[in-house]
């Protein structure tokens, strides 16, 4: 029982310390659409009454609140504490099946880093669902319980999406601050939560810092889905029409959406306000990403992949193209495609908060 406790108290000290104090929610609520808590206050109740439990120094009342969160769950489902969450273990894609059998006709993919849940076991096969994709894949390529929410953990992020029609972007957590700019309704951007609290959330706007009220944005801590075979053809149709679309919207004066051009406007979101090293280095991972099997073999199927880079998703790529990109995210860009690398074969990226990777600026990668 005091080993349940113990376990309790180490997840909320973590909490507690600021680490992914909102991605410290199980991922699993999440992939299986239940109620989670949207602010962090919700998240601290739990936390407070353990303190206030080891404040008035009672084990007993410590083993007591173990028991009576836990036990009960375990006694009524001996499996209670397994999570039903799953995470793709494969360098690339893996192949999800009508039926439990390799034979079994191919109904979607599950990508490196995508997660799902548990819908049924068969032998050496799981039925999963990861966003509108369901269906069997093999236990050889699958990770299950705590080694697929430590996963989740490293690979997952938390989204606020905004629920109100303007939403001013702070350049401090303070009404007194002044304004980097306006989020609309239905933008979802990428929380920094080592520096979102319970009113403000944290996030990088255009280059710089900024702050958004939490009472107007829903937040959620998501993992890459999978794709269903429709998808997967309605996504490629669509960067396609993207591509051009961008062609034809520059107009005569300009040489047209190239990848060079399209790779640096996302360079100059990303990292615009960053020394010329983490320029190169965001456009280094879009092109380590062009030459890996797990990801699409094209600088816009990169760039405009499902949940990767919010620049692209939300417009901004295409609004910085027309506005035109400075010639250090140009270089970068050149030289990336050219083969040029400062970060090794890094495919990921994020605010630098500690974590050990390849450190440019204010992002680490890895």
């Amino acid at each position: 029982m005091v080993a349940k406790a113990k376990r309790l108290l180490k997840g909320f000290a973590c909490t507690l310390a600021g680490v992914a104090a909102l991605v410290a929610i199980r991922p699993v609520a999440i992939v299986a659409n239940t109620p989670v808590p949207t602010r962090l206050s919700d998240i601290n109740v739990g936390v407070a009454e353990i303190l206030d439990t080891l404040d008035r120094g009672s084990s007993e009342a410590l083993t007591e609140y173990a028991s009576s969160e836990s036990d009960e769950a375990d006694e009524e489902d001996p499996d209670s504490k397994e999570s039903n969450l799953v995470m793709a273990n494969v360098r690339s894609s893996l192949n999800v099946r009508e039926e439990a059998s390799a034979d079994s006709e191919r109904v979607g993919y599950l990508y490196a880093d995508c997660g799902g849940t548990i819908i049924a076991r068969d032998g050496d096969w799981t039925k999963i669902q990861s966003g509108n994709l369901i269906g069997w894949a093999s236990n050889e390529y699958l990770l299950f319980g705590e080694e697929a929410e430590e996963l989740a953990q490293s690979v997952g992020r938390t989204m606020a999406t905004v629920n109100t029609d303007a939403l001013r972007v702070r350049k401090g957590p303070s009404t007194d601050t002044g304004i980097w700019g306006f989020v609309k309704k239905g933008d979802v951007i990428e929380a920094i939560v080592e520096d979102t609290t319970d009113e403000w959330v944290a996030l990088e706007f255009e280059g710089e810092e900024g702050f958004i009220n939490t009472q107007y944005v829903d937040l959620e801590f998501e993992v890459d889905k999978g794709e269903t075979v429709e998808e997967v053809k309605a996504r490629e149709k669509r960067e396609k029409e993207e591509k051009a679309k961008l062609i034809a919207n520059l107009g005569p004066v300009a040489v047209g959406a190239t990848d060079e051009t399209l790779l640096a406007a996302l360079v100059y979101c990303e990292a615009g306000n960053q020394p010329y090293e983490g320029q190169l280095a965001v456009a280094s991972v879009v092109m380590n990403r062009v030459r890996s099997a797990a990801y699409p073999n094209t600088v816009a199927g990169v760039i405009y992949a499902s949940g990767q880079f919010t620049p692209a998703l939300n417009g901004k790529v295409e609004a910085q193209l027309g506005r035109g990109i400075p010639d250090s995210c140009l270089q970068a860009a050149r030289e990336a495609i050219a083969g040029t690398t400062n970060i090794g074969t890094a495919t990921h990226f994020r605010r630098w908060t500690g974590q050990e990777g390849y450190v440019m600026g204010a992002h680490v990668f890895y």
